[in-house]
Order: structure tokens, then C-alpha cells, then sequence
């Protein structure tokens, strides 16, 4: 029998988060996932007119073939890839992982080989296609947000099935605001950050690409930032896990970093040049979304949360900086996780999680979920 929450998510994918229209080429890009979702998605893209493709991908066999591909096996792999992604005009990823450390054991210089090789399909699209990336609950989900299953399997389509059209207003006039900004300060426990954004942009996420979503992403212009950054969300990159990690930036670059795992840390900020540059700066509010889960496209978009990445900037609020890694950090200005203030140009904007000013006030939690 078919989850009519599957349905509903199925027609949210199709109709508002990637606006398929007739003649259309969709493909699903599926990772561990029930066949009942996959099913739901060909139906809901069918009766849109589109064309749904499926690719079945399973995180054990990902891994095996990461462990010992050489560069040219991946390189045909890509072009492959490459190939397909251009003939695609629409593109839908759903996530799902059994064990979340799967890839924990290939070697990081591994790792970020396939990364590098694997960079023009992402890129293609990423900016060629419209597209969006969800996660799938498992059972291992659950276990990292220390829930049920039934209960996490509630939260997950309560937060999936949002009406996202809520965010619209307030987090337009957000990015407007971000557009006009120069100077951005952010203090808090262990954090004093400063920072321009000025001429870069800022892009509204409220459920076109991310599934969770409810963030206003921007960019530092890139030799800007300067100071220290305390984040206080867990994170998993690579398959390894990290807490605590803590960088200082001079002249934009990230010269100190440390963590649980500093020596790991670093061997990825050295990945390339700009692994060790700021790519994106962004504001959370997914109103359903509390705590870290070490789960980055929830995490990012926690309630009162910011995230501060190292690596490759988008096109869209574009510094020029250019890398194979995109690694979205997390830290929660909630009082509940230690307070934190965020200043434009001098103004108080957030203050301990909540938008103080009254054009963004409807981006606050009691007014997305209020009636």
C-alpha cells in the first residue's frame, strides 16, 4: 500500500520544487530508497507530461568502487555521467543511508580523487538543470537524531511537506537585505567574525532544491573575512565525523582549524587552494528543525542556525572561489546553544536565533507554523 505521504512528497518534488513541465526529461537519482517512493515519483512526473529516467545507486557498492578506481576508470565513469546529466532537464535525488559511515574507510586522498573527477557532472547539474536533493528516512537517520523510528518518520514528512510558499515573503525581503549589506559582524560564545559580502548576492531557499529547506544563502567577498569561528553543530564530511571545530581566518584564509579530529581537518581544507576559503554564508530557519542530526541538508537549515562553508562558492552568490570541496559547518545562535548576535552594517538582525527586525519577523517559528 502506498504512504499517501509518499504522494503528497511526490507531487511537491514534481510541481513545486522542480516545476516540471510537459515533454520534460527527469532523473531520479535514487540511493538506498524503497521502490515505493521511486514509484510515486514516475507517476507524479508521467501525469505532468515529463519523462522520468532512474538511476539506482546503493551506498555498498559506491564504496567498493571508491576504494580502488583509478583516475581513468573514473574519468570514463564522468563522462559517462556527464553525458547523461546533459540530456536531463529536470534533476531529483533522493538519499537514503543504512550506515552513515559507510565510506568512513576509503583513504581521503581516494576520496577527494573522485571528488575532483566526478566535479563536471555536479557542476553541470547544479547550474544546467533544475534540481533537488532530499535525504530518505532509515533507520540509521533515526538513530542520529536519537529517535523512534515512528517518530522520526513523522518529523521527516512534517518537515518535507512544509508549506514552503510561508517562507516566500520574509525571506525575499531577507536576501534584499543582504543584497544592500557591506559588513557583516557575528559574535557569540567563542565566535567574533567579521566580515564583507558586499556586490555578491543572496539567494531565497524555501523548497525549489533542498528538501528540507528555509535558508538565504550569500557569499564573503573572499579575502574579507577575519577572525575566529566557534561552530557547535557535529558534522560528517567524507564519512568521518567531527565535532568541535573551531578556525581562524586571516585575510580570508582558514589558517588555524582544529577539532576532535584535527589531523583529518586539515588533510581536507588541504584538498585544493580554495578548500581553505569561505564559499557560502547562510541564514537557517526551518521552523521544525531543532537539533543537529549530523545530517547537513537538515542541519543546515536549523531554527536560529547559520552555516559558514569552506570550499566551492555558488554561481548564484559567486566570490570566485573555486574547489572540489563544499562543506557546509553549523553553528545554532539559540539560547538553548549558547545565544549569538548577527549585525548588518551595525544593525542588530538576529538575535539568540530570532530575526529582530520587523520585515523579517515572519521567518521566526511561531509564525511559519502558526495558523
Amino acid at each position: 500500500m502506498i504512504d499517501p505521504r509518499h504522494s503528497q512528497l511526490a507531487r511537491n518534488l514534481t510541481r513545486y520544487s522542480t516545476d516540471l513541465k510537459e515533454g520534460e526529461r527527469l532523473l531520479i537519482d535514487a540511493f538506498d530508497v524503497p521502490d515505493e517512493i521511486i514509484v510515486e515519483l514516475i507517476r507524479a512526473a508521467r501525469e505532468l507530461g515529463a519523462i522520468p529516467y532512474v538511476n539506482l545507486n546503493h551506498a555498498r557498492v559506491n564504496r567498493e568502487i571508491s576504494l580502488e578506481s583509478t583516475e581513468e576508470a573514473l574519468r570514463i565513469q564522468s563522462q559517462i555521467e556527464l553525458q547523461r546529466m546533459k540530456n536531463m532537464d529536470a534533476y531529483i535525488a533522493l538519499r537514503g543511508s543504512h550506515n552513515i559511515f559507510e565510506t568512513s574507510d576509503v583513504p581521503a586522498e581516494q576520496a577527494q580523487l573522485v571528488s575532483q573527477v566526478m566535479k563536471p557532472v555536479l557542476d553541470w547539474r547544479v547550474n544546467k538543470t533544475k534540481w533537488c536533493v532530499l535525504r530518505w528516512p532509515t533507520a540509521a537517520m533515526a538513530q542520529q537524531a536519537t529517535m523512534s523510528s515512528e517518530s522520526f518518520e513523522d518529523f521527516f514528512f512534517k518537515v518535507c511537506n512544509l508549506d514552503y510558499a510561508r517562507m516566500k515573503k520574509g525571506s525575499e525581503a531577507l536576501a534584499i537585505l543582504m543584497r544592500q549589506t557591506d559588513q557583516v559582524e557575528i559574535k557569540g560564545p567563542g565566535t567574533d567574525l567579521r566580515f564583507s559580502i558586499k556586490d555578491i548576492g543572496a539567494v531565497p531557499c524555501v523548497g525549489t532544491h533542498n528538501i528540507p529547506d528555509g535558508e538565504v544563502f550569500s557569499c564573503p567577498v573572499i579575502d574579507s573575512v577575519e577572525g575566529v569561528l566557534q561552530y557547535n553543530a557535529p558534522t560528517i564530511y567524507q564519512g568521518v565525523s567531527f565535532d568541535d571545530i573551531r578556525l581562524e581566518f586571516q585575510k580570508g584564509k582558514i589558517v588555524k582549524a582544529t577539532a576532535n579530529n584535527t589531523a583529518r581537518l586539515n588533510e581536507i581544507l588541504d584538498s585544493d587552494q580554495g578548500a581553505r576559503y569561505i564559499g557560502e554564508f547562510a541564514l537557517g530557519f526551518n521552523p521544525h528543525i531543532k537539533e543537529p542530526m549530523r545530517d547537513i541538508l537538515f542541519d543546515e537549515k536549523i531554527a536560529g542556525s547559520f552555516h559558514f562553508t569552506p570550499g566551492q562558492a555558488y554561481s548564484e552568490a559567486n566570490n570566485g572561489n573555486k574547489s572540489q570541496i563544499h562543506w557546509d559547518m553549523v553553528c545554532i545562535q539559540r539560547p538553548d546553544h549558547g545565544g549569538g548576535e548577527i549585525r548588518f552594517d551595525g544593525k542588530l538582525i538576529r538575535k539568540d536565533g530570532l530575526f529582530v527586525t520587523d520585515d523579517l519577523v515572519s521567518l521566526n517559528p511561531d509564525k511559519l507554523i502558526g495558523n
